[in-house]
């Protein structure tokens, strides 16, 4: 183990000592708010402190076992005590650097997907809708449920742009690296020629904020808009102003809710992605302070970076940020996800590792 990481640990140790002293005092159990949070950081403190002195155990384990080698009656005992210790050194290693890795709180909340065409005119609409099947092919994969929150449909059967609301277990933490700008390289529909052209589309996913954070928006500052639906969502929707609009004043943030027929309900939606989008708007603001003191490797949360190719004539996708390549674009675009989002998710967790080790 790196001197860093038992450096860290050691910490850890002396916190948990502190811990159990400010719990055990009669005036930090009067204020339960305060109790409960230090309550929270302790259980989680010994759970990594516990593995850590189970690691010096075997460590010490290890070592015995050295100096048993040379004995002709224990020196097998000794080699099987060794291969013993060294596994679980390896294996409580391994769940050290685990626990200390960074966690973020958003990864267990559900999130909002927005798709939007870019560059590339009617086919990158169309390769909007395509990205939107993906991902709800995907969401079907993992037993998640989606709800179109709205949408603005292309002449041809695409999408300008749409937003889904999406539920289900840990949803953000596999789908936040999807943010970013998606390349398409293909023959249009509508070439004649065969011509291979490219274009893109920007992909933002956004945590699901609480429902309490509504309480923090001053009503001042929004500005609420009722409108006939022109996306689908049934007859009645058409025939009546029951789509909401809310525009967030100070920052100029848009929110629009079509797919209900109660105008309460859809104002309640659009409330949520607005949120969404404002704490998202924080996220990038931190995400630049912090890439001007460390590297980051896996996206900033810039949406207009390139951070994936789908290149059609090769049956290939491409992530920028890692360097992978698959050639397996069929069954990407029919949902199957997992070995990419796993790979973004394992390199992320180096970085994490590394900066660990460095004393970031």
């Amino acid at each position: 183990m790196k001197d860093s990481l038992r450096i860290q640990l050691e910490r850890l140790a002396m916190r948990l000592h502190e811990l159990d002293a400010t719990l055990a005092d009669p005036k930090v159990a009067s204020d339960m708010q305060r109790f409960r949070s230090l309550a929270r950081e302790q259980a989680q403190v010994a759970s990594v402190v516990e593995r850590f002195r189970a690691f010096q155990r075997r460590e010490r384990d290890l070592s015995d076992s050295h100096e048993l080698l040379a004995d002709p009656e224990m020196g097998g005992l000794a080699k099987d005590e060794m291969a013993a210790a060294e596994a679980d050194i390896v294996r409580l290693q391994a769940e050290l650097q685990s626990a200390l890795m960074p966690r973020d709180p958003d990864d267990e909340r559900n999130a909002f997907v927005e798709i939007r065409a870019g560059t590339g005119g009617e086919e990158s609409a169309l390769f909007a809708a395509a990205l939107a099947r993906m991902y709800l092919r995907f969401c079907e994969r993992k037993g998640w449920r989606s709800e179109l929150m709205s949408e603005s449909a292309s002449d041809l059967g695409g999408y300008k742009e749409v937003v889904f609301r999406i539920e289900g277990e840990r949803v953000y933490e596999h789908l936040k690296y999807e943010s970013g700008g998606h390349r398409v390289q293909r023959v249009p529909a509508t070439e004649s020629q065969g011509r291979i052209h490219t274009s893109a589309c920007t992909v933002a996913v956004l945590p699901e904020p609480d429902e309490q954070a509504e309480l923090t928006l001053n009503p001042a500052d929004l500005r609420i808009d009722t409108f006939r639906a022109s996306g689908a969502g049934g007859q009645h929707v058409n025939k009546t102003d029951s789509a909401i609009r809310i525009t967030h004043l100070p920052t100029g943030i848009v929110a629009e809710c079509q797919d209900d027929r109660s105008q309460h309900r859809n104002r309640a939606k659009a409330m949520s992605v607005l949120l969404a989008r404002l704490r998202d708007r924080e996220r990038n603001d931190r995400a630049q302070k912090e890439a001007a003191e460390r590297k980051i490797l896996i996206g900033s949360g810039d949406r207009s970076d390139r951070i994936r190719t789908y290149n059609f004539p090769q049956g290939r996708l491409t992530d920028h940020r890692i360097g992978l390549t698959l050639y397996k674009l069929s069954a990407i675009m029919d949902g199957e996800l997992d070995e990419v989002i796993a790979a973004l998710a394992a390199a992320r967790a180096q970085q994490q590792l590394e900066a660990i080790e460095s004393g970031l």
